[in-house]
């Protein structure tokens, strides 16, 4: 087990998924989580709000704050991040989980959609780590880390969905060129990503196939990867992507089939 026993995450998203997995692992670890997040009250289809996450975080060993708020809005993530360091202290790490996504065509797709991506992946990732910078400066290993994929200009990539993909490879670049402006303060940036699809409800609803769902792997793997990546010295790991899979492997994890998926689950997004 990595011990984050005094260390303090804020998260956007992470009422359900990908989200709370990182929470409740980095929780078992005797983490602190801040999570900024909309889910105030239940969603109709889907499982969870911040306030059970925070419930979950707390039952697994961890201390919570949830933070209601919209992470495209500046006042909110300003009182988020205020009163993640009022209650804990400071700020470790700056998880940028949240995401919106519609796979629909140019055509298919309506302006609205399309400015919730950006806005939610590319602005929210911006705002939140900006307003986490002074915090992460005083930090002794401080970390961002963002779940977005590498950037593969492939054009089966570029042309199945280019309003999600630039939202997402937005939020790609955006954390490279942190790790770029960061380096010289120490300030660790990087992304990682599933080599697989992830069983999530965001995921159930979007491709809404059983079969597939069952050809998905736990987000467990992603937290432990992100542990994983977290634990590092943050002056010797910064501006990399990371795929889940890989980063378990060479940490000496071999067994894969712990985390469902069947003998051959599916690839996610932006994976050849």
């Amino acid at each position: 087990m990595i011990e984050m026993s005094g260390r303090t995450i804020i998260l956007s998203g992470g009422s359900r998924g990908i989200g709370l997995a990182i929470a409740l692992a980095a929780a078992a670890r005797g983490a602190n989580v801040a999570l900024l997040a909309k889910t105030d009250k239940p969603h109709p289809r889907l499982e969870g709000t911040i306030h059970t996450a925070a419930a979950a975080i707390v039952a697994a060993g961890g201390q919570a704050l949830p933070l209601v708020g919209d992470v495209r809005d500046e006042d909110s993530v300003a009182r988020a991040v205020a009163a993640a360091v009022a209650e804990f202290g400071g700020i470790d790490i700056c998880i940028n989980n949240a995401s919106a996504i519609s796979l629909a065509s140019t055509e298919s797709l309506s302006p609205r959609r399309f400015d919730l991506m950006q806005q939610v992946n590319v602005r929210g990732s911006w705002l939140l780590t900006r307003a986490a910078l002074p915090y992460l400066r005083r930090a002794p290993n401080p970390h961002i880390l963002t779940i977005s994929p590498p950037i593969n200009l492939a054009p089966v990539w570029l042309g199945a969905h280019p309003a999600y993909t630039v939202s997402k490879y937005g939020m790609t670049l955006l954390t490279l060129g942190w790790a770029a402006e960061l380096a010289q303060v120490g300030i660790a940036a990087n992304c990682l990503w599933p080599k697989t699809m992830i069983a999530t409800a965001a995921v159930a609803n979007v491709i809404g196939d059983d079969a597939a769902m069952r050809r998905a792997r736990d987000p467990r793997i992603m937290a432990d990867a992100a542990m994983s990546i977290l634990a590092r010295p943050s002056r010797q790991t910064t501006g990399e992507c990371f795929v889940d899979e890989q980063v378990l492997r060479d940490v000496g994890v071999q067994d894969m089939a712990q985390y469902g998926g069947g003998p051959n689950p599916d690839l996610d997004f932006f994976l050849d």
